[in-house]
């Protein structure tokens, strides 16, 4: 009776306000218990879906490359992982989120509710010894957990034959979901490039395999919670994130403040269909 009602409760809890407008981006207005029901649900099924969880760098690359803005508009579930991503989806649209779809804890919901249902999982991306930490802390925490194979990125740009080769191991494993880690924006593009060749959620999420891995610490949640999640990475990766934030986190706020007050409209259809694929392996 216990278990009945708390899983009816969290059905209850499930907020999916559907695709909004944030800078010509459109991202779901979801919350953990919808975005991992949707996930879990089209994996069952074998159905093809394209997912990734986006902060502010990430919405950024869609708003200045059009071509990128194109892929990202056309994957089936953008999860609002930044608070500033939930914060300008509340303000704008009333929607209500309690809290940010954060990629690394939704990949731990998406992995406890895969070893309940006996659904196999597949990790692409980064490199192999982190690829073997992954697979060993994922199992401790879930040991139910099927991991039906795992693959290494080649950091590289891949020819179209390993494109199908990467898809048929895939297929061949038998996994019902595949993590992508790739980093933003590659990962991103893999899920809209592979996404016709493998009938399942692939799932973009980026840092979630070197935080998981035990290779990167976690911001703490008083920071996540106030937005600054991203100076607590800034401060633990200068090198290779500070332009990052030092750019584009003050061009979304202006951009978002144009957004807001009406001055300024983005146009979600205003990108531009990719002519060939990247092919990021």
């Amino acid at each position: 009776m216990t278990v009945t009602a708390s899983v009816d409760l969290k059905r209850c809890s499930m907020i999916d306000k559907g695709k909004k407008n944030v800078l010509g981006i459109l991202v779901n207005a979801v919350n953990y218990e919808a975005a991992v029901s949707k996930i879990i649900a089209a994996a069952s099924a074998g159905k093809p879906m394209s997912v990734s969880a986006l902060a502010v760098h990430g919405v950024m690359t869609g708003v200045l490359d059009s071509t990128h803005r194109y892929r990202i508009n056309h994957i089936d579930l953008v999860l609002p992982d930044g608070q500033p991503v939930r914060w300008a989806l509340n303000w704008l649209y009333h929607t209500e989120l309690p809290d940010r779809v954060c990629g690394p804890n939704a990949m731990l919901q998406i992995c406890e509710r895969a070893a309940e249902e006996g659904l196999p999982i597949y990790l692409y991306g980064s490199q192999a010894s982190v690829l073997e930490a992954l697979s060993r802390n994922l199992c401790q925490r879930f040991p139910k957990l099927i991991i039906a194979g795992t693959q290494p990125s080649k950091f590289r740009q891949v020819s179209p034959q390993e494109k199908q080769e990467i898809a048929q191991q895939i297929r061949n494993s038998g996994a019902a979901i595949t993590f992508v880690g790739l980093g933003c924006p590659r990962q991103e593009v893999w899920a809209y490039e592979y996404r016709d060749d493998l009938s399942m959620p692939l799932i973009a999420v980026g840092a979630a395999y070197d935080f998981h891995a035990g290779n990167l610490a976690k911001s703490p949640d008083f920071l996540s919670k106030i937005g600054l999640e991203w100076l607590f990475r800034m401060i633990k990766e200068p090198k290779r994130l500070w332009q990052r934030y030092v750019f584009l986190n003050p061009l979304y706020i202006w951009l978002f403040l144009l957004q807001a007050l009406k001055i300024k409209h983005f146009d979600p259809t205003d990108a531009t269909q990719p002519v060939e694929e990247v092919l990021y392996g």
